[in-house]
């Protein structure tokens, strides 16, 4: 392993002993149906091996970067690791803020948590980046958020910022690590530069099939921090974890995705977010639903949008009947088989759609903003107006895929 990596802590307490205690099962995270009762092995989240790191921090000031996903067990980290004595003296929250319960793109602002008293800094508002003065209290800091394997969940680039800081302010960074429930698919457009934006920092494709671990050393590795800067890291991974292993989160990772359905159907759906068709923001059932009123008498099921506060308070076609597809039972294990992200609905709704001329326009809605952006390449939209095959589509795609896997390869933790 490169030095510039530990996946243990520096400290000569730790040895190979420590590596086979990763191993040790001790506690179950509900595992999806499609999972195979003999390989229903306990995954247990690195947050959980609180054993392996507690002696780590002892007599050190913390900074925290977590949301709701952060637990350890069922109760929040912050609370549990100040009820074992850990001296958290600064709490730094990322979109949706550190509750959980800020609505998609709202920016959030500092404040003080009024549970702990701790002070909670937004890395989704003003500043996306600890400045220099918020971490000159901090001997280290601890990233624990649950991530879902998208290039545009913003939870990656919150990690960059931090990873950035950690970098200029010479302060190391501890990443507990959890799983990737959209580990086995690694899929997409690469994100080419000029498409740069807050929903796409990194050259990777929709789906990148890697931890926050895993991502963070292909950011150290391959040299995207600025000046190719370094960010001192330390490591503890998921036990009992591979890519190809189904995995049930215990949390809401954000307001929007809040079944196990909605998470692994994402990735496919998000693109929605640059068209004129809702993804279901406005209801209990977002990203597993896709309709607009234009559909009506081309589909049956239909859907209303409304104003859900802490949700999605201005969604489109907000107050308006969307007619399209019910996504709600689709057998998600035909994604783990193929490996890839969904295309058909969106080339199956541009058919549909009858004015063409507004499908890609998303001036409507306050979202994601263009399909382009939310892609990572202008080829997209093109390819799907002209009728390109879904085989050509792909095969357009392989080049750059192939390549990241390569490169990707070198950075996995798990198999």
């Amino acid at each position: 392993m490169n030095r510039r990596f530990s996946l243990l802590f520096a400290s000569p307490l730790i040895s190979t002993v420590c590596l086979l205690c990763l191993l040790l099962p001790t506690h179950w995270i509900p595992l999806s149906p499609d999972l195979p009762k003999e390989r229903a092995t306990p995954i247990r989240t690195a947050a959980d091996q609180t054993d392996q790191y507690l002696p780590y921090l002892k007599g050190k000031r913390i900074g925290m970067v977590v949301n709701q996903t952060s637990i350890i067990g069922s109760k929040p980290s912050v609370d549990s690791l100040l009820n074992r004595g850990v001296q958290i003296v600064k709490i730094f929250g990322p979109e949706h803020g550190f509750r959980g319960n800020a609505s998609n793109g709202a920016k959030v602002s500092d404040e003080v948590d009024a549970k702990t008293g701790i002070p909670v800094i937004s890395l989704y508002g003003k500043n996306k980046k600890p400045s220099r003065e918020q971490l000159a209290d901090i001997d280290l800091l601890i990233y624990d958020i649950q991530d879902v394997g998208a290039r545009f969940y913003t939870y990656i680039n919150t990690l960059d910022h931090v990873m950035e800081a950690c970098a200029e302010n010479n302060k190391e960074l501890v990443i507990l690590d959890r799983p990737n429930p959209n580990g086995y698919c690694v899929d997409g457009p690469i994100l080419e530069d000029h498409l740069h934006s807050g929903i796409g920092m990194h050259r990777i494709p929709i789906t990148h099939g890697m931890t926050i671990a895993e991502f963070a050393q292909l950011i150290n590795g391959e040299g995207w921090l600025p000046n190719k800067a370094i960010c001192k890291l330390h490591i503890l991974k998921v036990a009992n974890y591979s890519h190809d292993l189904p995995y049930e989160l215990p949390v809401m990772p954000s307001p929007n995705l809040n079944t196990q359905q909605s998470i692994l159907l994402y990735p496919s759906i998000c693109m929605f977010e640059g068209t004129i068709i809702s993804q279901g923001r406005g209801t209990y059932m977002p990203f597993t639903v896709l309709g607009a009123p234009a559909l009506k008498g081309k589909y049956a099921f239909s859907f209303r949008p409304v104003s859900l506060k802490g949700m999605s308070e201005s969604p489109l076609h907000q107050d308006t009947d969307c007619y399209g597809l019910d996504l709600r039972k689709y057998d998600t294990s035909k994604l783990r088989k193929t490996g890839r992200i969904n295309l058909g609905w969106l080339m199956e709704l541009y058919k549909a759609y009858p004015d063409k001329d507004r499908f890609f326009d998303a001036s409507q809605s306050k979202a994601m903003g263009s399909f382009d952006k939310l892609v990572g390449t202008e080829n997209l939209r093109r390819q799907i107006i002209a009728g390109t095959s879904e085989d050509e589509i792909r095969r357009s795609w392989e080049p750059g895929l192939s390549a990241f896997k390569t490169t990707r390869k070198k950075y996995l933790l798990y198999p």
